[in-house]
């Protein structure tokens, strides 16, 4: 399918690389730029990562419906379906997933305010290589030691299932 291109770490396995190889997390590279999709899947190819890419945010979607990932990177401006509105698909569709969401045209504290999107850091175009993997260490590292410890990688979800009392119903919480 063009929509998607897969990049195997095991092309990346004879290259020299600058950092030390991560473990094989999933990772899906969201960007209408084709030179920039190519650009961000080969630099976390070779950092160890197996990575798929989507040209839109429509193509992402069909792609998460039916694979899973370990962390979305999405850019916000894209045709068809804009990153802001992939990231609230995901979770109307309870699809907990850690996302980086990239613009050049919204500020990174303008879309870390909105609650709603749940994201897990924001990047703002253009980003060096080194900012980009610096995020996805410090996402996946926080999504994993989250997920170690029991906890919920979404704050404001954790927050409202914190309220949640169980309720008795014919006895069984008494």
């Amino acid at each position: 399918m063009n929509t998607l291109l897969e990049a195997s770490v095991a092309k990346a396995s004879s290259a020299p690389t600058r950092r030390q190889t991560n473990p094989p997390n999933r990772i899906l590279v969201v960007d209408d730029d084709v030179d920039l999709r190519k650009l961000n899947t080969q630099v976390l190819v070779l950092s160890g990562y197996q990575v798929n890419a989507a040209e839109d945010g429509e193509a992402a979607w069909e792609y998460l419906k039916a694979n899973s990932c370990d962390l979305l990177i999405t850019d916000n401006r894209m045709p068809r379906l804009s990153g802001r509105e992939l990231v609230k698909k995901l979770r109307s569709a309870n699809m907990i997933l850690p996302v980086i969401l990239a613009s050049g045209s919204v500020s990174a504290e303008g879309l870390s305010r909105n609650d709603r999107l749940q994201l897990a850091a924001t990047l703002s175009k253009p980003f060096t290589t080194g900012e980009l993997l610096d995020t996805v260490t410090k996402v996946l590292r926080e999504a994993g030691s989250s997920r170690r410890s029991g906890g919920v990688c979404f704050p404001v979800l954790a927050e409202a299932l914190s309220h949640i009392q169980p309720t008795s119903h014919w006895g069984i919480n008494e």
